[in-house]
């Protein structure tokens, strides 16, 4: 969500949730607004999960806080016990994420000194106004649809782009730059797959896995050119077989979209894995370590392209 929005969001988001305590004549209107910023998340599925999380820490606290300051009094002593034993059992239980807000809370019994139930029941308002609010402010989340499909689009094209130039290099020599765009591309992949994370966490009834599986797919797939890269540049000299792997490569990349099941692809190489084992043996140790190279650099493409078939396989129906 761009900073703009999440700024106007936290901002309404507050003073929405003071100004309700208020008109409810609550005491401390203001932590029902510290609450609610407080339960603002990235994700609804978040939010969700935090605001059961301080329900159960605020009844496990507020009993501990009752059971303090009524045999204690109204004291720092009281505080010192409930945070003594409320600390260790809330990361026990893993409800820390409720002990700042409800001892905030707890604070007002202290100020107030009074264990009666209108004042319990209103530190319960506060924190109920407070997680409310933050749980309607949270179903806006801002839609990037439109910039995943963005992504995808650069993806595709980056990778066409990387497999060409691949192509290239079997054909004249290495460039090093390869490298570079490979790691370009890999760092847009990461990026695609946090926008796509936070995108699933953020449909809370129906959803689907479709697109945070095919960037985990196109990712396995940018990991396996790396050691695709590592072959091109061991090879040396210009030879039928690697000439007939770039025209392979060429056409991979002719094919790659999202759409293709590339299973055609697979059945070309296993037509050049045969013409490789029907070829003259090597003459020489360069010719021998050239082949070697060129024969793990096919099994590398077949990896490569065996990972976007099983992602079609899955998913052809949504198609």
């Amino acid at each position: 969500m761009p900073i703009f929005e999440r700024t106007i969001k936290m901002v309404l988001t507050t003073l929405l949730a003071i100004i309700l305590a208020e008109q409810l004549h609550l005491s401390f209107g203001i932590s029902a607004g510290i609450i609610a910023l407080l339960s603002l998340q990235d994700t609804r599925k978040s939010s969700l999960a935090i605001a059961k999380s301080r329900l159960l820490a605020f009844f496990l606290a507020f009993a501990i806080a009752y059971l303090g300051f009524y045999l204690l009094g109204f004291n720092l002593w009281a505080l010192f016990v409930y945070l003594l034993l409320s600390v260790p059992l809330l990361y026990y239980w893993h409800l820390e994420a409720g002990l700042v807000p409800i001892t905030v809370l707890v604070s007002h019994l202290l100020l107030l000194k009074s264990l009666s139930i209108p004042v319990l029941l209103n530190e319960l308002w506060l924190f109920l106004i407070g997680t409310g609010i933050a749980l309607l402010g949270n179903t806006y989340m801002g839609k990037q649809t439109e910039t995943i499909k963005n992504l995808q689009l650069q993806v595709e094209t980056e990778l066409k782009e990387l497999l060409f130039a691949i192509e290239e290099s079997l054909l004249d020599q290495f460039n090093h730059s390869l490298w570079e765009k490979r790691d370009t591309l890999e760092k847009n992949l990461e990026y695609a797959l946090k926008l796509v994370y936070r995108d699933s966490h953020n449909q809370l009834f129906s959803q689907t896995n479709y697109q945070v599986h095919y960037f985990e797919m196109r990712q396995r797939q940018i990991r396996i050119l790396k050691d695709i890269l590592k072959s091109c540049q061991k090879l040396r000299g210009e030879t039928r077989q690697s000439i007939l792997l770039a025209h392979l490569i060429h056409e991979t990349g002719q094919q790659l979209s999202e759409k293709n099941s590339a299973l055609t692809l697979l059945e070309d190489i296993a037509l050049l894995l045969e013409t490789y084992r029907q070829g003259e043996l090597p003459q020489s140790r360069q010719e021998f370590e050239n082949r070697a190279q060129l024969f793990l650099l096919l099994q590398d493409l077949e990896r490569f392209i065996s990972e976007k078939t099983q992602f079609y396989k899955e998913y052809k129906e949504e198609y």
